[in-house]
C-alpha cells in the first residue's frame, strides 16, 4: 500500500496520519453518529478480542475455585506459564512480522527508524529490543501474574465475597464489560501522577520512556514500582460485582492490551490493498512528547477534559507548546 495516500513523511522518515485523532465523544454532548462510532470502537477490534481471550483463559487455563482456594505452586506456576506463553507469543507475533521480518517495511511507521538500528547505554546489552523483551519476560509478566494470583486466591478462599454466575449473570457480565473503561481511568491517574511528581518520573517511569521509539516488547517494559500499580487495576474487581473472571479480564486488558499503544505502526497491512488500523497513534505521541495523551482517550476523553490532549494536528502542536510555556513559567516563578 502507498502510505502517503493516508498521511505524510518528514525528512527524517517519520510518518504521520493525515486524519486527526478523535477522542471519545463526551467532552460535549455527542451526536448520535459519534456515539455510535464510540460504541462500535469500544468493542471492535481490541476489546472484543480481549473479551474472547478472557473466556479462553478462564475455561482453558484456570483451575476450579477449590484448587485456587490454596496458594499451591501447581496452579500458580501453571498460570504463570500460560501468561508467559500467551503474552510473549502475542507480542512476539507482532515483533516478528513487523520488526524482524519487516513485511511492510517502514510503511505507516510513525518513527522512521527501527529500535534495533540504534545502540544505547540506557538499555541492557545496548539493545532496546533485547532490553524490552527481557523486562517483559523477567519482570512484567511475573509481577502481573502475582497480582492476578493474589486476587484469585482472595476470592476462591472466601476472603472476599463473590457472586454466583448462575444467580447473577448480568451483574458479572456488566462488570466484565466495564473493565476497559476502568482500566483507562486508572491508567490515566497513575500515569499522570508519575509524570508530575519528579521523583516518581526520575526513578521509576523514566525507564519506560527510554523507549522513545516504542515497539511491541516496550509494552510491559516498566520499572517494578510502576508495574505494581499498573496491574493493581485488577483490585477494582473487589469493588465491582465480584467474580474471578473479572480479575482475569483486568489482567487480560492490562497485560495483553498494553501492546495497543506500542505497535509503532498506524496501520497493519494484511494484504496488498488491505490494512487494519492499530489505534496506536495517541500513545505514540505520548512517547514522543511525554506530557500529552496520558491515556488513549478512546473510552473517556480524559486528556481533553484536563488539557493534555494532542490530536496529531498543527493545532494540537500549538496547544501543546502553550502548555509547555505555562509550565516553564510556573517553574521559573517557583
Amino acid at each position: 500500500m502507498d502510505d502517503l495516500q493516508f498521511g505524510s513523511r518528514n525528512k527524517r522518515g517519520d510518518w504521520a496520519p493525515a486524519q486527526k485523532l478523535e477522542a471519545a465523544p463526551f467532552a460535549a454532548l455527542p451526536s448520535p453518529a459519534r456515539l455510535g462510532r464510540w460504541l462500535m470502537g469500544y468493542f471492535w477490534p481490541w476489546n472484543l478480542f480481549f473479551f474472547t481471550l478472557t473466556v479462553v483463559w478462564w475455561t482453558g487455563f484456570l483451575p476450579d475455585m477449590a484448587t485456587m482456594a490454596a496458594l499451591s505452586p501447581g496452579w500458580i506456576v501453571g498460570l504463570l506459564t500460560a501468561n508467559i506463553i500467551g503474552i510473549l507469543g502475542f507480542f512476539g507475533a507482532f515483533e516478528l512480522r513487523y520488526y524482524v521480518k519487516r513485511v511492510q517495511g517502514r510503511r505507516f511507521k510513525y518513527n522512521g527508524k527501527f529500535p534495533a538500528e540504534h545502540a544505547s547505554d540506557v538499555f541492557w546489552f545496548k539493545r532496546q529490543d533485547i532490553d524490552n523483551f527481557l523486562r517483559c519476560l523477567l519482570i512484567g509478566i511475573p509481577i502481573g501474574t502475582a497480582v492476578e494470583v493474589l486476587l484469585l486466591w482472595l476470592m476462591a478462599s472466601g476472603r472476599v465475597a463473590t457472586l454466583s454466575w448462575a444467580e447473577h449473570p448480568f451483574a458479572i457480565t456488566a462488570a466484565v464489560l466495564a473493565v476497559p473503561l476502568i482500566q483507562e481511568l486508572h491508567f490515566y491517574v497513575i500515569h499522570r501522577a508519575m509524570h508530575h511528581w519528579a521523583p516518581l518520573y526520575r526513578w521509576v517511569h523514566s525507564l519506560h520512556h527510554n523507549s522513545v521509539n516504542p515497539s511491541p516488547w516496550s509494552s510491559l517494559s516498566m520499572h517494578p514500582m510502576e508495574l505494581l500499580p499498573y496491574f493493581g487495576v485488577a483490585s477494582w474487581a473487589l469493588l465491582l460485582p465480584s467474580h474471578p473472571i473479572v480479575v482475569v479480564m483486568f489482567f487480560t486488558v492490562a497485560g495483553f492490551g498494553a501492546i495497543v499503544g506500542h505497535i509503532g505502526f498506524d496501520r497493519l497491512e494484511t494484504g496488498s490493498d488491505r490494512a487494519t488500523p492499530s489505534h496506536a497513534y495517541a500513545h505514540y505521541l505520548h512517547h514522543k512528547y511525554f506530557d500529552v495523551n496520558y491515556c488513549d482517550n478512546g473510552v473517556l476523553p480524559l486528556d481533553v477534559w484536563f488539557g493534555s490532549w494532542h490530536d496529531g494536528t498543527a493545532e494540537g502542536e500549538r496547544l501543546m507548546q502553550e502548555q509547555f510555556q505555562k509550565k516553564r513559567e510556573r517553574m521559573n516563578t517557583a
